[in-house]
Formats: C-alpha cells, structure tokens, sequence
C-alpha cells in the first residue's frame, strides 16, 4: 500500500509503499477515507526542533481522520467490518497512576498516531478498538475527519459555563472557529474572535462569532464599546498560540 512517510532527517515528506500493518487481538485495520492536515503534521513536514526530538524516523504520519473498518483482531466487541469511524489518537497505558485513576488524557506514556507510532496517511492503518467510534449516517466523511481538532474545540469551551457569558476568542484558526461555534451554541452572550486574516475571520462569522475584529485595523477597545462591554470579557480561549494573544486575554 501507500503512505505519507517522513523518510528522513530533513524538511520534506515521501509518498512511499509501505507494508500492510499487522492487527493485533485488540486492534482494529481501518481504511482511510478522508484526512485532515493539522499543524502537528506542517511541523514534521518543516522538521523543526520539536520534530526532530520526537519523531521517529521513518514513519507514515498523520491523526485526523475518518475511515471504515477493514478488519478486526479476534478480542475486539462492538464494532464490525464496513462501519465508518473516527478515532483518538492518543493511545494511552491504561496502567500508569493516571489511567488508573480515570485520568487517561495525562496518559504518562501516551503514544501519539503518527507522532510516536504509524499513523493515518496511509491506505490502511490499525489503532486499538478502545479509540475507534462509529460515526452515524448523519454525519459526512468531510465532518468525520475533523472530529479531532473539533474536539479540541468542544473540551476547551465548555471547560467553563458559557451561558450568558462575553467570550473573547485569540486566534480564528480552525479550532478557534470551532470553539465560536461551540461557545455561542452553549449559551454565550457575546462571541468576539480576533485575528489578522480577513478570510479566517468571515469564517468565524459564519460560524456564530458576535464580532470578528482584525486587529491590525480595529482595536479590541473599540469592538468591546460597540457591544457594551465595559467591565471586559468574563471567559478567554487563546487559540492562536502566538504569545501576544496571551497578552491580549490577560488585559481583557
């Protein structure tokens, strides 16, 4: 089959034959439908300093994703070939103090899909059957492979009790689009996203943001007077993971 492979120690990625991979009792083939491109992808593909201290190399990249099951390992329940899934890509111990105590997202031996393990840029790929979840038919292939970075979204926003709240949103990438999304359908008064890039900033608009402000022409002072807030933003999500949109949620 073929894969998205980082070959080697340098900027650049391969489309390669790579071998099938084996699926273990516990695990479940998947082929890939749809993908998405995340920034953890672009970060392998430049091979910068984090890069080149976490991946192994070579590897077939890639965690966004949805697919249909192509095979299951023999102590798998509850799923069948043909079903179409999405996936965490965060594959965790289940044994470490963590795991035990139900905290499973600070796994302190989490493998990363297509970080620490071969991932979805594939033809095929296998995960375990405990991170595999069937998606309904109301749900398309372009949705299914974006679940990932919307569940980002989904976890951060509603971390806190949004209704009624002014929520200022740093970054209108896609999660931060996302999370205007969630955050407005969960109650919010007022959803005002910022960043320099007009296109990105339609975007938040049509998803549910109150105010989108490029702030490279308009102040946040000045979005905040045209809403009535006077007292500042009760809630912040820094999405842009730009040090200046840390800065800007602490003044507001």
């Amino acid at each position: 089959m073929k894969g998205l492979v980082k070959r080697e120690r340098t900027e650049g990625l391969w489309m390669e034959k790579v071998p099938m991979p084996e699926v273990g009792d516990h695990e479940v083939l998947i082929k890939t439908r749809k993908t998405s491109i995340c920034g953890t992808d672009l970060h392998i593909y430049k091979w910068d300093a984090w890069a080149q201290k976490t991946i192994p190399v070579p590897m077939v990249i890639g965690h966004e994703f949805m697919g249909e099951i192509a095979a299951l390992g023999k102590n798998v329940k509850g799923l069948k070939e043909g079903d179409r899934v999405c996936g965490e890509g965060h594959i965790v111990c289940g044994q470490c103090p963590n795991c035990r105590m139900g905290r499973k997202h600070v796994c302190m031996h989490t493998k990363g899909l297509g970080v620490n393990r071969s991932g979805c840029f594939a033809e095929y790929f296998v995960l375990p059957a405990e991170n595999v979840f069937p998606l309904p038919a109301s749900v398309s292939d372009d949705l299914g492979a974006i679940f990932d970075p919307y569940g980002n979204a989904v976890h951060t926003a509603l971390s806190f009790n949004l209704v009624g709240e002014d929520v200022l949103i740093t970054g209108a990438g896609p999660i931060g689009i996302m999370a205007a999304a969630v955050a407005r359908q969960a109650g919010a008064r007022h959803v005002v996203v910022t960043d320099l890039n007009d296109y990105r900033l339609d975007l938040a608009k049509k998803m549910g943001a109150t105010h989108a402000v490029n702030i490279k022409n308009t102040s946040l002072d000045e979005a905040m007077r045209s809403l009535g807030i006077d007292y500042g933003f009760t809630v912040g999500l820094e999405m842009s993971g730009h040090p200046n949109g840390l800065a800007t949620l602490t003044e507001k």
